[in-house]
């Protein structure tokens, strides 16, 4: 689905295989009407086609002069059509455009526990700016050619087609993806793509946009880990800004400070489970804090220092951003 019309690829073979063609037809009719051997057959089709003004092989018959005339004439009708297909994939850009597709298509194979992000709108497009903050690998899914054209100009990975197309999402890489955010206009397209994601990706962390809150519950249990109501998140946040916001202030400070200290998730793995959290050195030797800690989908804010964590559950933490990386790459294992 990244192109609409054959691609250059599909042309150029197009071209190749008429030129094979003509060479084996011209051949073999030398062949069959002259009697020559094929080497000295293609010869003279090769000769006669580039039209470099040889001399005959062998002398030519009535019958081989004719056929000489209609090779000549399907010959001239083949380089030109090469001719001017060549010139408008140049003209035209597109040939271009496909090398560049084929370039992100390698990107993308790569890539692994990247973020595909379907849709580039309004809120798609906060979303990308903010994993690319915090230097996460991302893949937008759009059909808008205008969009898809301003993302690359960006430097963005880009798929161009319908996110809710399963050869659409493969080519965005979801079978080695770590999340999806599904941020279409209509809440319809939304739920499509998360069943879609959810198919072809059964570990894949899912969250999508919801304009109406009350089918929250049903996006859930067609595959979403959570659904989000941009109108519902942004009134919450415009009443905060009206009676805290300091606290405001400072947890968006916490939430998206690339060089000072962010908020961050730690999952623990099969691996570090067990130990008490004073007893991971890698926290405290970053200066890594911790401020929570979710279990079953419950939290213990400010958590004991003799606290026991146990693989599965998640460690909310406060530090340095490259800090954080490090020690999440390490206990999550």
């Amino acid at each position: 689905m990244y192109l609409t019309s054959p691609s250059p690829l599909n042309r150029a073979l197009k071209i190749l295989s008429l030129l094979i063609g003509i060479l084996l037809v011209g051949a073999y009719g030398y062949h069959l009407i002259e009697g020559w051997r094929y080497f000295d057959a293609l010869y003279m089709t090769i000769i006669t086609l580039a039209t470099v003004g040889f001399g005959e092989t062998h002398p030519l018959s009535d019958n081989g002069r004719a056929f000489t005339m209609l090779l000549i004439l399907g010959g001239i009708g083949i380089i030109t059509y090469g001719v001017t297909t060549v010139t408008a994939l140049v003209v035209e850009g597109e040939m271009n455009g496909y090398l560049r597709r084929q370039r992100m298509k390698r990107a993308i194979v790569k890539l692994a526990n990247h973020y595909i992000i379907c849709g580039s709108g309004n809120n798609g497009k906060y979303v990308v700016e903010e994993l690319r903050r915090t230097e996460r690998d991302v893949v937008v899914v759009e059909r808008d050619k205008e969009k898809v054209q301003e993302l690359l100009a960006s430097g963005i990975l880009v798929v161009e087609g319908d996110a809710t197309s399963d050869e659409v999402l493969r080519s965005a890489g979801i079978a080695k993806a770590a999340g999806l955010v599904a941020v279409l206009p209509e809440d319809r397209d939304n739920l499509f793509v998360v069943i879609t994601a959810r198919g072809l990706n059964p570990k894949i962390r899912i969250v999508a946009k919801i304009d109406d809150v009350g089918v929250r519950d049903k996006f859930v249990r067609s595959g979403a880990d959570t659904a989000v109501s941009a109108s519902y998140i942004g009134g919450m946040r415009m009443a905060s800004e009206l009676i805290r916001p300091d606290t405001v202030t400072f947890l968006d400070t916490m939430l998206r400070d690339t060089s000072n200290f962010r908020v961050e998730d730690i999952p623990i793995g099969p691996s570090h489970g067990g130990l008490q959290i004073s007893k991971y050195d890698i926290l405290a030797s970053s200066d890594i804090l911790v401020v929570a800690l979710k279990r079953n989908g419950s939290y213990t804010f400010n958590p004991p220092a003799a606290t026991r964590v146990e693989s599965g559950d998640t460690l909310i933490v406060i530090g340095d951003p490259e800090h954080v990386r490090t020690a999440a790459a390490r206990l999550g294992k």
